[in-house]
């Protein structure tokens, strides 16, 4: 047993390390942000970062007012949470200078803003699909629907002790829980929203839209690969003990190598398939097998997460050419990114957790796509008949920056 002078200082130490991985996984909104505005077009560049900036405080308010609530206060093995508000109380001196087992971990506080991070972070993935052509207050609407009650109730079925936990489904950091989350419901919106007009020909031709500042994009994709660091080595959610710091470190290794393999193995592909080095296709490979390797990055050997990352990788480029042969219009390519990567990263970890199903993976991974696909599609078809999905064709030929935010991200250049 461990002695009761140490409770407080473990106590502090793990608080901290939970903060700061929280602090990290918010840099990933700036990552996200800075990724979207370089791959729209300059004429639509204020808008997404309206988008992105807005998006993080909604979420923040709606998993405070309803969110935290329901994904962590719903009866064990269950389907549909307490209905709640509000984070409740901080734990007492008394109850965490307490020797024991049961003396509570890190503040509540701590585990609130750690998993407020995750549920704007699940948000900021619909943005980008949804590019250069919604409405900005319908975008928000949705949000506040996403944080507040979609997002929330499929968590609670894994990390709340819902029926997924029951089951053995494992997602360590949320490949599923917040990245394949994040993709279905991007893919209910785009659906409902068609296409960039001239993205598709009338007789099959799919046409590039370049991105206006791929330096941009490069810069958001090294942002969300520090922000990682937060978002798994955080997972663990406790360092003060040498288990529990040994795992850390193997977390932050292979959540590094595993973006390596997928940036590589992208590299590859893209090389093979269109004879050039393709640096979307190269950052969403990085992307991929950081998604692939969170939703178990503490069992794999760091071989094994490159090559799980690698696998995401080569996933996410013919992902990419699928949906655009499916006429599915996804600018940033989001949803190959974190729907195909989400999905192979849950169907890997029983190779290398011994613990694990391969049923219990793929029935979680069955379950969130289809409640939260069909739960977004119904909001966005909601919201598409109160106040309209899409701007008019005249308005996003303009662009949305001047239509919705009034300026332009670059005034110095004259668009022709």
């Amino acid at each position: 047993m461990e002695s009761t002078a140490l409770i407080p200082l473990q106590y502090a130490l793990d608080t901290f390390y939970l903060l700061i991985s929280g602090a990290l996984v918010m840099l990933m909104a700036s990552g996200f942000a800075m990724l979207e505005a370089g791959l729209v077009r300059a004429k639509n560049t204020a808008e997404i970062l309206a988008k992105n900036v807005t998006l993080y405080a909604l979420a923040s308010v709606m998993y405070l007012l309803v969110g935290y609530y329901l994904m962590y206060n719903g009866p064990a093995g269950g389907v549909w949470p307490h209905v709640g508000f509000l984070i409740g109380n901080e734990h007492a001196v008394e109850a965490v200078s307490a020797a024991g087992k049961d003396a509570p971990s890190f503040s509540a506080r701590a585990d609130f803003f750690f998993q407020v991070v995750f549920a704007a972070t699940c948000m900021s993935i619909i943005s980008g699909a949804v590019a250069e052509r919604m409405r900005l207050w319908a975008f928000l609407a949705f949000a506040v629907v996403m944080c507040g009650l979609i997002y929330p109730i499929e968590g609670y079925w894994t990390w709340g002790g819902g029926f997924l936990k029951q089951v053995g489904f494992k997602d360590f950091a949320g490949s599923g829980v917040v990245h394949l989350a994040g993709a279905s419901a991007a893919l209910a919106g785009v659906i409902l929203l068609g296409a960039r007009r001239g993205k598709y020909g009338n007789h099959g031709q799919i046409n590039a839209i370049p991105g206006a500042n791929l330096p941009l994009a490069a810069l958001g994709t090294l942002l969300l690969w520090v922000g990682w660091f937060g978002f798994n080595g955080g997972s663990q959610l406790k360092i003060s003990s040498i288990e529990d710091a040994n795992a850390v470190a193997s977390v932050f290794v292979n959540t590094n190598m595993a973006a390596a393999g997928g940036l590589l193995a992208a590299l590859v592909v893209a090389r093979i398939l269109f004879g050039k080095a393709d640096l979307t296709m190269i950052l969403n490979g990085a992307l991929a097998g950081l998604v692939a390797i969170t939703a178990e990055p503490s069992t794999p050997t760091a071989v094994q997460a490159s090559l799980i990352g690698a696998v995401g990788g080569v996933l996410v480029v013919f992902s990419i050419l699928l949906l655009d042969k499916l006429r599915i219009d996804d600018p940033v390519g989001a949803i190959s990114v974190h729907g195909a990567g989400g999905i192979w990263g849950l169907l890997a970890v029983p190779l290398t957790n011994s613990s694990a199903s391969l049923t219990a993976q793929m029935l979680g991974a069955a379950c969130i796509f289809a409640w939260v696909f069909v739960a977004s599609l119904i909001v966005w078809g909601l919201i598409k008949l109160i106040m309209g999905l899409r701007v008019s064709e005249e308005d996003e030929y303009e662009g949305m920056d001047i239509v919705e935010c009034g300026m332009e991200a670059y005034p110095e250049f004259t668009r022709k």
